[in-house]
């Protein structure tokens, strides 16, 4: 019956074992997408709370500067072991640590339970690092991962599924691990119970490895392309990568000004938020709708064949809808500044495309590529693409006092658009390139 449906939405699997693997992909990456997405909000009301709303903006940075030497980390365990071993050794790092923070949160002077904010409590910025961080490496990893045991023909019929599932991770997480539905008074419990899923999911990713088929764990071949007198590479290799091919660069330029221009309109979003609830509970709360309510979309998104522009239209299509999307958004921001209601569906529909169909996309262009641009690459371009992008936004959004909110709007609006040309551009050279690609089964970098 599944397979049916599957075959309709989105292509004919070669074998019920193909169709099996995507599934416990799948199920992994549900498993992350929901941990992330219950932390994302909290993430942001455990730091208002605990440290202040003002200091938002400089949070991203921090988290930038600490994000930094941890891909680095990252890396050099890329060359140390076989990538689902480092895969464990992140889940169950985070998971102690998510346990160590439960502890802090739930302590009536370090926690939770102390309302008084100032920028001297340590644990806050810590916390806000934990969870940017863990959405950076731990997904760049899933999809290395993925990405290196996929054939492109392949993707286009699994990659949606994964998607799928994200998205239902997406809604369920938000949703039950919220306060308001547990009747909790702060976010201090769920943060433990993140802990143990991401246990979970580790073990999810030890059963996939000893379950699949062997002819099923091989992709786009780059062997064929390397000399065996090549030396390795070391834990820097994939940032000369990012700076010295101009497909990575074009790669790194739409990650970036989609976090550039989301990050403005997320920041206007949540100190509207903020300035709107008193509680860290009430604040948590909404932002966790936020999220779920993300996820509905996105999951109507993807069950409704939205990935259909990409299967019959192409890679180029499936490409520029997203910055065609994101101008309108940032438009109706600057006519609707105060209405919390109207930027909160203008952050649900920007992520929700961006999650069913933008973030697919884009995974799939790693596939013409060698295993180090899928692990160290990709994970440069996740620190520097994304959080470096955040972390660029976060300079830009501390003008809003200064200038005013009409002020800010107008030079948010000007900003936006400018990126937004440039980003088509982009996303055209970056398609051709692909095709080419797969046409002539090259590895682009």
């Amino acid at each position: 019956m599944f397979n049916r449906l599957a075959s309709a939405l989105w292509g004919k699997f070669e074998s019920s074992d193909e169709l099996k693997k995507f599934l416990k992909l799948a199920v992994i990456f549900g498993l992350i997408i929901g941990v992330y997405w219950t932390l994302r909000p909290i993430k942001d009301s455990i730091f208002m709370s605990v440290v202040g709303r003002d200091y938002l903006w400089m949070a991203k940075i921090v988290s930038l500067c600490v994000v930094a030497p941890l891909v680095i980390i990252y890396s050099k365990l890329l060359d140390m072991f076989h990538r689902h071993k480092v895969f464990y050794v992140l889940m169950g790092g985070y998971a102690v640590l998510a346990l160590i923070f439960t502890f802090v949160f739930m302590h009536p002077e370090l926690g939770l339970s102390n309302t008084v904010a100032a920028p001297t409590r340590v644990v806050g910025w810590a916390w806000y690092v934990f969870v940017e961080s863990f959405g950076s490496l731990t997904v760049a990893l899933f999809w290395g991962i993925t990405t290196d045991i996929t054939a492109p023909q392949a993707a286009q019929r699994g990659f949606p599924i994964i998607a799928l599932f994200g998205q239902l991770g997406n809604i369920f997480g938000p949703f039950i691990l919220r306060t308001d539905f547990l009747g909790l008074a702060h976010s201090g419990p769920i943060v433990g119970i993140c802990g143990l899923l991401m246990i979970m999911t580790g073990l999810g990713m030890w059963y996939f490895q000893h379950s699949t088929p062997e002819y099923l764990m091989h992709g786009f071949d780059d062997k064929a392309h390397k000399s065996d007198s090549e030396p390795e590479p070391g834990f820097f290799e994939g940032l000369r990568l990012l700076v010295s091919q101009s497909y990575l660069l074009g790669i790194f330029i739409i990650i970036t000004f989609y976090e550039i221009i989301v990050t403005i309109i997320d920041y206007h979003f949540k100190q509207t938020a903020g300035a709107t609830f008193s509680t860290e509970g009430e604040v948590s709360a909404f932002l966790s709708s936020y999220a779920y309510t993300t996820g509905i979309v996105a999951t109507l998104c993807v069950l409704l064949g939205i990935n259909n522009i990409q299967r019959k239209l192409g890679m180029k299509a499936s490409l520029i809808v997203l910055p065609i999307l994101i101008g309108v958004a940032i438009l109706v921001i600057k006519f609707n500044p105060d209405a919390l209601h109207i930027a909160f569906w203008i952050m649900v529909f920007s992520k929700a495309v961006n999650y069913a169909l933008n973030a697919p996309t884009l995974k799939q262009l790693y596939i013409p590529t060698s295993s180090d641009t899928k692990y160290k690459a990709q994970a440069w371009l996740e620190m520097f693409g994304s959080r470096g992008a955040k972390g660029g936004a976060s300079v830009i959004n501390s003008f809003r006092g200064k200038l005013g909110l009409a002020g800010f709007l107008t030079m948010s609006v000007a900003l936006s658009f400018g990126l937004i040309g440039i980003w088509i551009m982009v996303a055209l050279y970056v398609s051709r390139t692909f095709n080419t690609a797969i046409e002539k089964n090259e590895v682009v970098c």
